[in-house]
């Protein structure tokens, strides 16, 4: 099954690339190799404000996780001139969640990109290294921030 019919049976619509907030590009290509920026959860088209352990619980982190993931695709589309097909491989994941000292659960929040990028380019282009961090804050407030790094045909 192709990747656009995957998003298609998933009900995804691919968002374009967003305008940077500061000084940076969203994603740059070196060799083979394609690097996008971070991108923070939104919600209604505005940074999703919250901090896991505090004020907001695991599963609405995942959803947002799962979201950042959908902006990255449409970004990592772009970056490959419209056509997923040409992504041999997620390689790697990095995700910074908004959370409190005593808060452990990152790597489920996390999971919400991962198990969307699987879904999207199956077992073998969609495993990918993961780390996942917990920070006191993210830019703007957010809740989650992801980036990207793949493998892509030249």
């Amino acid at each position: 099954m192709s990747i656009q019919q995957r998003l298609k049976d998933l009900g995804i619509v691919l968002p374009p690339v967003a305008v940077p907030a500061a000084a940076y590009v969203p994603f740059v290509r070196s060799g083979n190799l394609v690097f996008l920026s971070g991108h923070i959860a939104k919600r209604d088209g505005k940074p999703h404000v919250g901090q896991l352990g505090t004020d907001m619980s695991t599963d609405a982190g995942k959803a947002a996780a799962r979201a950042v993931a959908i902006d990255l695709l449409g970004t990592l589309n772009a970056a490959v001139g419209g056509d997923l097909e040409r992504v041999l491989r997620i390689v790697k994941l990095m995700s910074l969640v908004n959370s409190s000292p005593t808060y452990t659960e990152h790597h489920l929040v996390t999971n919400g990109a991962s198990e969307l990028i699987g879904e999207v380019f199956g077992a073998d282009r969609g495993a990918h290294a993961r780390s996942a961090f917990g920070v006191a804050q993210l830019p703007l407030g957010a809740c989650v921030e992801i980036e990207l790094i793949a493998e892509v045909a030249a």
